[in-house]
Formats: structure tokens, C-alpha cells, sequence
């Protein structure tokens, strides 16, 4: 089961449930860093990684709720579990690789639910998660089998799944995985697209859990 269980494994002891004891905001990344992002792509997202990090911890409690975890493809790894903003070290991706998206959403969903279950069995109340796509290309493995999953959880309101389509990214098949409408890039505007993740997820935690929480417009990263 996935969850951080000993001393050694809570950075700075906020991960802790009895030191802290917060409702949690989960944030799933699920990042394509297949060898079409090397270059420009993947730096920017690196720098935008950064960015996420530094203006979660610039609110007090977006720091104690919001866990982040990143699961990469090219092949697929998990970059970083779950854990509080203030123990958040981004990962430097490196590009290279093909894109397995199917496997990384599935193995991405497994691990959301392994948290949600440390959460119930821990008595820690936590928020609708977020899951965010970012890619620049299509599946190269089967991905019918994770497009279910995303419909079945959307539907059971387990997560809001969003889709994040870079420069040449298959927007058709992307509109397949995700109930949503999938975002195009700009560019490579990762950084303005963190910034505005980065608010949101703090005005989820700020919110009551179960209460809906209107979004601000993805204009300035997304062409809408």
C-alpha cells in the first residue's frame, strides 16, 4: 500500500497524519517525457515544475493540503508518491523513449486510489483529486483500457481528469481519453500553465471538501 509510514519517509513531518492532520488535495501529474520533448519542451516543463512547487509554498495551507505525485512515460516511472508541497522536490525529466500513456494513466489511477484508501484508513478527509495529462504525441501502446478508466472515474466523481495536448500532441485521441475538452499549449508555456494549476489547487484547499470550486479561464496558456 502505498503511504509514507515511517520517520524516514515524511520530509520535514508534514506528511505525518497525527502532525498533520489537514484534509488533503491530491494533484496527479502524469507527464510525457518520450524523446519528441527534448529540446526546449522539456526544459520549459522542468522550469515549470519548479515554479508549481514555489507558489504552492507561498500559502500557508495549499502547503499543509495539497500532495503532489508525478508518474513520467518514456517508459513509465514514478517520479515522485505523494506527499505535501512543502516536501516536494521536483524531478529534472530527461527526454527519451516512446509514449506509453495508456500504461502511465492506468499505473497513475492505481496509485490515486492506493492514497485515497491511506486517507479513508487514516480518518483524513481529502478533496475531489486532480489529474493532469501533459503530451506532445499519441499512445504508442493500448490505450482503451485507461480511456475507461478516466470515463469511470469522471462519471463516479473519483477525480477531474484534465488533458493537456504540446505542439503536435493527437488532440482527437486525447478527446477519446478524457471526458473534458483537452487544452492545447501554447507553445511551450509551461510555466504560465503551472502558475495557473498552482492557483487553482490552492483554491481547492482553501474550499470546504465536496464543495465545487469555480476555475479560473485557462486564457494566457491555452488556446481556447
Amino acid at each position: 500500500m502505498v503511504g509514507f509510514t515511517t520517520s524516514e519517509q515524511i520530509p520535514f513531518g508534514t506528511d505525518n497524519f497525527a502532525e498533520n492532520p489537514e484534509p488533503r488535495c491530491p494533484c496527479l501529474l502524469l507527464l510525457d517525457r518520450s524523446s519528441s520533448m527534448a529540446g526546449a519542451p522539456i526544459r520549459e516543463l522542468n522550469a515549470g515544475l519548479s515554479m508549481f512547487r514555489e507558489e504552492l509554498l507561498t500559502d500557508s495551507l495549499a502547503m499543509k493540503r495539497v500532495e503532489i505525485a508525478i508518474v513520467s512515460f518514456g517508459p513509465v516511472r514514478i517520479e515522485t508518491d505523494f506527499c505535501t508541497a512543502s516536501g516536494f522536490a521536483p524531478p529534472t525529466l530527461d527526454a527519451g523513449g516512446d509514449t506509453p500513456m495508456g500504461e502511465a494513466i492506468q499505473q497513475g489511477l492505481a496509485l490515486l486510489q492506493q492514497r485515497k484508501e491511506v486517507y479513508k484508513s487514516s480518518g483524513i478527509l481529502s478533496y475531489r483529486p486532480w489529474v493532469f495529462l501533459i503530451t506532445d504525441g499519441a499512445p504508442t501502446d493500448s490505450w482503451q483500457g485507461a480511456a475507461q478508466l478516466v470515463h469511470d472515474g469522471e462519471n463516479q466523481k473519483s477525480f477531474a481528469f484534465f488533458a493537456v495536448g504540446v505542439q503536435s500532441a493527437r488532440m482527437d485521441v486525447l478527446s477519446q481519453i478524457a471526458v473534458r475538452t483537452p487544452l492545447k499549449l501554447q507553445g511551450f508555456k509551461f510555466r504560465e500553465m503551472f502558475l495557473w494549476l498552482s492557483r487553482s489547487m490552492r483554491s481547492v484547499s482553501q474550499s470546504t471538501p465536496g464543495m465545487a470550486v469555480p476555475l479560473t479561464s485557462p486564457i494566457g496558456w491555452a488556446e481556447v
